[in-house]
């Protein structure tokens, strides 16, 4: 797929009638939005991830050994 530049962009929508503008417009907000929902899709298992891998860690970071050498900190 080729890319475009923004201004590319708009010489092209300049050339069709407002209905069609309108169409485009559309189109991309509807980009948009699926683009943030994959955002927060993406930090959500993220998230889920790292809560997870917290209990787990705990385990090591919550020793007596793990306390005592942080102990001078």
């Amino acid at each position: 797929m080729a890319t475009a530049s923004t201004e590319q962009i708009e010489a092209q929508l300049q050339k069709l009638p407002p209905e069609k503008q309108a169409l485009v417009y559309d189109f991309v907000a509807f980009l948009v939005q699926q683009e943030t929902e994959r955002k927060l899709e993406n930090l959500s298992e993220s998230r889920q991830t790292m809560l997870a891998s917290e209990a787990v860690l705990a385990r090591d970071w919550e020793s007596p050994e793990e306390e005592a050498a942080w102990a001078h900190l």
